[in-house]
């Protein structure tokens, strides 16, 4: 039977959110739904309510999840009723030719519930990343719920399911951050925080931070970073050639997702090192490089979506850490809110008051 719940839905674009009551349909084959423990604040979710990722309103925003499976429908294996879970917005198809050569972390056909929440007028929601969690329960693909030790507060585990992985695993899987590798990540938000702390976990030798404000490069010295450079003040690329031996990082994070800032990566990374972007251009953006540098300086440059995680990989393996102390993974939650204050939590966070506000139902 169809379950009426509160929820944060974007009407139009640009309008405040609102709480409203949504129904959520029982699961058919291969979904389930979802009881919503916790749910991260995330940039995308701005981006969503701004229309910058389509004009397809409204929206039920929220992604960055963690929760209790409730129902589930026909035919789904992978989670039982009661499992703890962490949602994820790349449920890999197990067919695609990428998923085929033993590559699912880059399946090209990742996929989302069929059936359709919607407004109690009957008017249908379009999910954020397919989720939709900023919500008392949520229907997704039952593939979207990954499993995870339920020792692990809801709060700190739902932040893998988007920023904390993205930036994780940039540097681990994308970047392949090796033990003494020097590190640089430009744009020390809550991606390029996880970005330091994954180098860190890596066994990286030094790692450098780059951002314009002093309250972030604070941050990403509590989570690892070795150096920090604000770059109102200083030339970045010359700052990390410096710290390097004048040759540049092996790796370099880019958690902006600006031509600028890009081109900083590009030159501050050493002959044949490795350039990572992470952080999300919009459409317009256009990046003109010498295409003899792109030749003369080898190498490899890498978009990394979502950190080219494998959720069924990751996700417990990095719960695993931080529930042995490993992985400050609670570091991230700057404070925790009520599902009325999301609209106050855009503005702490377009000012970078906080790395992450955190829904808590």
């Amino acid at each position: 039977m169809a379950q009426q719940v509160k929820a944060v839905v974007a009407r139009a674009k640009g309008a405040p959110v609102e709480v409203t009551t949504i129904v959520v349909p029982d699961p058919g084959p291969g979904e389930a739904v979802v009881r919503i423990q916790a749910c991260g604040v995330c940039h995308t979710d701005l981006h969503y309510r701004e229309g910058g990722i389509n004009d397809e309103f409204p929206f039920l925003l929220g992604h960055e999840a963690a929760g209790i499976v409730e129902t589930v429908g026909e035919g789904v294996t992978e989670v039982a009723p009661g499992d703890f879970v962490v949602l994820n917005w790349r449920a890999v198809c197990g067919q695609c030719r990428s998923c085929q050569r033993g590559r699912p972390q880059y399946c090209f056909n990742t996929h989302n519930a069929e059936q359709k929440m919607t407004l109690l007028d009957g008017t249908e929601l379009s999910p954020a990343l397919g989720i939709g969690a900023f919500a008392e329960k949520t229907l997704v693909a039952a593939g979207q719920c990954t499993k995870v030790d339920p020792a692990a507060d809801p709060a700190v585990a739902g932040l893998l399911g988007c920023g904390v992985m993205a930036g994780i695993g940039a540097a681990i899987n994308t970047g392949n951050v090796g033990r003494g590798d020097s590190v640089a990540v430009i744009g020390c938000g809550g991606v390029g925080g996880a970005a330091v702390l994954g180098s860190r976990l890596a066994g990286a030798g030094k790692i450098i931070a780059v951002d314009i404000d002093d309250r972030k490069l604070a941050t990403a010295r509590k989570l690892g970073a070795t150096h920090t450079v604000n770059s109102t003040a200083t030339d970045a690329v010359e700052a990390i050639r410096e710290l390097t031996g004048g040759n540049g990082a092996d790796v370099v994070v880019e958690a902006v997702g600006r031509p600028e800032t890009y081109k900083q990566a590009f030159y501050a990374r050493d002959l044949a090192g490795t350039v990572v972007l992470v952080g999300v251009p919009t459409p317009e953006m256009q990046l003109e490089l010498p295409l003899l540098d792109v030749f003369g300086r080898g190498g490899a440059l890498k978009s990394s979506w979502y950190g080219d995680c494998l959720p069924s990989r990751d996700f417990p393996m990095l719960i695993d850490l931080y529930l042995q102390g490993r992985l400050d993974l609670g570091a991230f939650v700057s404070e925790t809110i009520e599902l009325d204050a999301v609209e106050q939590a855009f503005e702490r966070m377009h000012h970078g008051d906080v790395l992450r506000s955190v829904v808590v139902l």
